[in-house]
């Protein structure tokens, strides 16, 4: 999956460090396949954590009339995070209800949420909840939305969130985005999802490859690569409406984009003036891209620190792929340092929202496996041990991390903890899932 030939930099760049995006940027042709339907996914979980909050969680009251299990939604979302140890309660309560607390508490449990969902005459659900400290005795949290059937996923998610932050005091992930690339058959298509997996949307398909989703600071639009043009060109398309428009379409190949923190440039990898190196572009278009690296080697795979100060992106300028970062001025970019150092293939770099971890893939053997490091100069730690694991990237709470990976049947999404110790998998049937980028907060 990895596998590079040695670089040709008189050839244009790859998109990115890998041998899938190496062979889309050296134009290999695919024919239109049928129109993929949007897939259908299921979570699994994987792994115990090392600390975990115990909550009781009571089956909402009318689930069944509604058709929709919100209860199991928030239990998935609990235990995704790693942060919760889920106890099943039997059917019978609900949020108008007085519980036992210290009969909760004698089980085991540190929380309980119970609630309700109700049809209203119009069509819409009253979804309401409660959430009790069963340490103290004591209401935490208790609210009623009603919402249309279409977004009770979304409801369950933002309860999710909701109990996620009372209980742990950080914010939950669950009510935001990821975006990935789905390929079944010959054809490509960019969903915009649930971080589940679930409540899709397709915001293009493609009988050519798309590449490297990356999502503005505000979630509002997404940037990517596609070679419709049977050349790799940046675009950016607004998420609500599907508009877009091109972004860098030089000679030779346009690839990488990665937003900065406040919105108004993107850094993408150009190749059209030799070798691939990094260049600012303004995010609305206009003036000319502004060189970042200077080099005889190829710079790709920028992504920005937190406090737009530093780039951070992949070079073989020292003889093999490694992560280096350079620093961002008024007039292009400063010095190059670099980050990572064991291992002779260090790739995908990803940066955790407080800035102070680094995910990236790295080559152990012959296995291609995501590795965390604590900024500057921690020493690595493999958080898996899969052999072709791809494209990093952070939940804006920086307490998970999505990525790609190869298992028997196809490539797969995964989460994990930053731990290692908990793993989602995202599956699907009949196509394979890559390239996930994690959007930020907002909806």
């Amino acid at each position: 999956m990895h596998a590079l030939p040695p670089p040709q930099h008189n050839h244009g760049p790859p998109a990115a460090w890998n041998r899938r995006h190496w062979l889309q940027a050296s134009g290999a042709a695919l024919a239109l396949g049928p129109a993929a339907a949007l897939a259908q996914l299921r979570v699994e979980i994987t792994g115990v954590g090392a600390t975990q909050i115990p909550v009781a969680l009571a089956p909402f009251r009318d689930e069944p009339a509604i058709g929709t299990a919100l209860s199991a939604i928030i239990k998935a979302n609990l235990e995704r995070s790693g942060a919760f140890r889920i106890i099943g309660v039997p059917p019978g309560l609900d949020e108008r209800s007085t519980p036992d607390l210290p009969a909760f508490r004698g089980q085991g449990a540190d929380a309980l949420v119970a609630g309700s969902l109700t049809r209203l005459a119009d069509g819409r659900i009253d979804v309401r909840m409660r959430l009790w400290d069963a340490v103290r005795g004591t209401d935490l949290l208790g609210q009623s939305n009603v919402v249309l059937p279409a977004d009770l996923r979304l409801a369950a998610h933002r309860i999710s969130d909701q109990i996620h932050e009372k209980l742990t005091g950080e914010r939950g992930v669950f009510a935001t985005r990821i975006a990935y690339v789905l390929r079944t058959g010959r054809r490509f298509t960019l969903h915009i999802t649930d971080p589940d997996g679930e409540g899709g949307q397709i915001a293009l398909a493609s009988p050519e490859p798309i590449i490297s989703p990356a999502w503005s600071p505000d979630g509002k639009r997404l940037a990517y690569v596609s070679f419709e043009t049977q050349k790799a060109v940046v675009w950016v398309q607004d998420v609500a409406t599907g508009a877009r428009r091109v972004l860098a379409d030089f000679r030779g190949s346009n690839s990488a984009p990665a937003w900065s923190p406040d919105g108004r440039r993107l850094v993408v990898t150009l190749s059209r003036d030799g070798p691939a190196q990094l260049h600012l572009i303004n995010a609305e278009g206009g003036g000319a891209p502004q060189r970042l690296t200077t080099s005889g080697a190829i710079d790709t795979e920028a992504v920005w620190s937190a406090d737009g100060a530093f780039v951070y992106f992949v070079s073989d300028r020292g003889g093999g792929p490694q992560v280096y970062r350079v620093a961002v001025g008024a007039s292009g970019g400063g010095a190059v340092e670099r980050i990572t150092f064991q291992g002779d293939y260090n790739i995908s770099p990803a940066i955790s929202p407080d800035g102070r971890q680094l995910a990236y893939v790295s080559r152990q053997g012959g296995a291609f496996r995501l590795m965390l490091q604590e900024l500057p100069g921690g020493t690595p730690l493999a958080l898996t041990d899969t052999r072709d694991d791809e494209s990093p990237s952070f939940a804006p709470n920086g307490r998970l991390i999505v990525y790609a990976t190869r298992q028997p049947g196809g490539d797969v999404l995964m989460t994990t903890t930053l731990d290692g110790k908990i793993k989602t998998r995202l599956l699907s049937s009949g196509a394979d899932m890559r390239e996930p980028a994690w959007g930020p907060f907002g909806r």
